[in-house]
């Protein structure tokens, strides 16, 4: 797992946003979180998280690398298949065995 943040996630675009698109998430949500601007407060460091991210985004060949770097350590999926034998149909099983006499004092 990297520690690398997610870069999509904190400007608020998808991955494959264009160059206008990561500059107006950008601009908008340092607007929001301007200091002189009146509203909350920016949670410690999310202005510049924002601006990391920008930094990293605006680039075309920093974007590549970063998006090389998710790639690789995203989680392998393997596919699964369903084998094509029985099918269950409830939780649970009832199975069924030869009975058994035995001779003893209750019979």
């Amino acid at each position: 797992m990297t520690d690398t943040p997610d870069y999509y996630a904190i400007l608020r675009v998808r991955p494959d946003a264009s160059q206008q698109e990561i500059s107006r998430a950008y601009r908008a949500l340092m607007r929001s979180h301007h200091p002189d601007m009146d509203g909350p407060a920016a949670p410690e460091g999310e202005l510049l998280r924002i601006m990391q991210a920008f930094s990293v985004l605006r680039d075309p060949e920093r974007r590549a690398a970063y998006d090389r770097q998710q790639a690789a350590s995203a989680p392998t999926v393997i596919p699964v298949r369903k084998s094509a034998g029985r099918t269950r149909t409830s939780g649970h099983t009832i199975r069924v065995t030869p009975v058994r006499w035995e001779s003893g004092p209750w019979a």
